[in-house]
């Protein structure tokens, strides 16, 4: 077995703290990686407190998982020693339903397996990036461009495909009026990508002071959506509302922004809303949701974002300091995503 040094939440009363642990060997179609960094997702911080379904503990959070690779078994083929590498929010799926075989390994009639708080194939609890190294199989492990700055890359390995699938999969582009409502770390993602992909884009926000930062990552408009003339003035007016806000709010007041035939995709996990029949009705909406990628397109996001220059604007930060980011990260008060140095480990 492989020695290991993390953080760990025992339960989901405690903060994380240092905890060693260890990871199975390489085997024949395993890759190992030294992390150097990984991204913090508000999800880390929901699933340490138990807020979505019961964990299995002890957790070690941690799946925007970048580093390089020091070890590969005898039947690797795509992966060498020395290369850098990524690893996302899955580490394995039955990779033979119909979904695996369309590179949908996130919607796996079997359910995929988590890079953490899940069990593997084996009954085996999985630990994420929060770690000084990781084992996983050849097929979810992805390849990091010589292009890309590494730590901020991290980010793009949950925030960025999960903005960049639903984008990529209603083919968002030019002759487009897209919102992003909200500007986090999902949110300053999808206006990357929406901009690089030809939308016209618009950030709606509560927050009036985010106006020059959206401006910044390349928005066209913004929108604060607390101020009834702002709102109204948007009426009717977008085809896609990508939908990344976390907190409570009034979904038919939003879908009242679509256009006729418009679609407003959820991939923030807000507490559950109501929507009234006639949001939809009336203009023949949609309202749909999107999870992360599958790995053939998480690859494609990363090589894309190689291309265009394009990674997470990000604020590293020592492991030690990670309960002070989760509760700055609660208040927004963060441009716009936490990595974690691991070498602080």
């Amino acid at each position: 077995m492989i020695q290991t040094k993390g953080y760990a939440a025992q339960n989901a009363e405690t903060d994380l703290a240092p905890w060693n642990f260890e990871r199975r060997e390489v085997g024949a179609h395993d890759v190992q990686i030294e992390i150097l960094y990984c991204g913090v997702c508000h999800s880390d911080l929901h699933q340490i407190k138990n807020d979505w379904f019961p964990g299995v503990f002890p957790m070690v959070p941690g799946h925007e998982i970048v580093g390089k690779i020091v070890k590969v078994g005898d039947h690797v083929k795509n992966f060498k020693t020395g290369e850098m590498a990524g690893v996302g929010c899955m580490v394995d799926s039955c990779q033979a339903c119909s979904e695996c075989q369309q590179g949908l390994e996130q919607y796996c009639q079997e359910g995929n397996t988590q890079t953490y708080n899940n069990l593997d194939r084996e009954g085996r609890p999985t630990y994420g990036g929060y770690s000084n190294t990781i084992v996983v199989r050849e097929e979810f492990v992805l390849h990091i461009s010589d292009k890309l700055p590494l730590a901020a890359t991290a980010p793009l390995l949950c925030a960025g495909i999960t903005t960049y699938s639903p984008l990529r999969h209603w083919k968002v582009g030019k002759g487009h009026k897209l919102a992003v409502l909200g500007l986090g770390g999902l949110g300053h993602m999808a206006v990357k990508f929406g901009v690089a992909f030809g939308a016209e884009v618009t950030v709606l926000s509560t927050s009036p002071d985010k106006k020059e930062a959206a401006e910044a990552l390349g928005a066209h408009h913004f929108v604060v959506t607390s101020d009834a003339a702002q709102l109204k003035a948007v009426k009717g007016s977008f085809d896609f509302i990508l939908d990344t806000v976390s907190a409570d709010h009034d979904m038919n007041l939003y879908l009242s922004l679509l256009k006729t035939n418009g679609t407003h995709i959820v991939v923030g996990v807000p507490a559950p809303y109501a929507i009234h029949p006639f949001s939809l009705i009336g203009g023949r909406k949609s309202l749909a949701g999107s999870g992360i990628g599958g790995i053939k397109e998480t690859q494609e996001m990363l090589d894309f974002c190689a291309e265009h220059g394009i990674v997470s604007d990000i604020e590293l930060i020592d492991i030690k300091d990670i309960t002070k980011a989760y509760e700055r990260m609660v208040k927004g008060d963060v441009r716009y995503r936490f990595v974690i140095d691991i070498k602080t480990l």
